[in-house]
């Protein structure tokens, strides 16, 4: 089974880095690029600030620890306990892998774009009200579109973004709960 598993990630893996053109290749750098993102993180941090004054700083500071939390277990204990290398450093796709910009560190299980982004996604629709449904739809599809770029450039298998995301999710489902549980122990810090 696991074997059937790898094989469907390899896969779909060639499939999706396959897919190459000139306006895409460029499109999925942007959206890998970190330094990219700063004004949008500012311009998210700014808004939070205007509209939720105090309560922002507890908001703020857990979407944060789910963040470091992600990119921790991502880069800081899966990467070096699993040591899979990334496709862009598999001698067997050598000749089938089309690198569009660099290739990272050695080792891709799990993606710490995936898992930070999610992170991020998955707090804010978690914690922000129903008003907020057209950002949330932002959120998950730049989330979604970043992931599919690390597969996309032949950095990341497909398993390697799943479970980024899926421990981004995981985090940001308890900085939430960690959020929920000071709304209601402090209310009066909220008005």
């Amino acid at each position: 089974m696991v074997e059937a598993l790898e094989k469907l990630d390899k896969e779909l893996f060639i499939y999706i880095n396959g897919l190459h053109s000139t306006f895409w290749d460029g499109f999925m750098i942007f959206m890998s690029e970190k330094l990219v993102w700063i004004p949008f993180y500012l311009a998210i941090i700014g808004y939070l600030v205007f509209r939720y004054r105090r309560q922002s700083i507890p908001m703020l500071l857990l979407v944060l620890t789910a963040i470091g939390l992600s990119d921790f277990i991502a880069s800081g204990i899966f990467k070096p306990y699993f040591t899979r290398l990334r496709p862009c450093h598999d001698p067997e796709l050598a000749a089938v892998i089309n690198i569009v910009k660099g290739c990272g560190g050695q080792f891709g299980f799990m993606s710490s774009h995936a898992a930070t982004t999610f992170a991020l996604a998955v707090f804010f629709n978690l914690v922000l009200p129903d008003r907020y449904l057209l950002f949330k739809i932002v959120l998950v599809t730049w989330a979604v579109l970043i992931c599919y770029s690390r597969v996309y450039l032949g950095v990341h298998y497909p398993t390697d973004v799943l479970a980024g995301a899926l421990v981004g999710t995981l985090m940001a489902y308890l900085a939430a709960l960690g959020y929920r549980y000071l709304v209601n122990k402090f209310p009066y810090f909220y008005r």
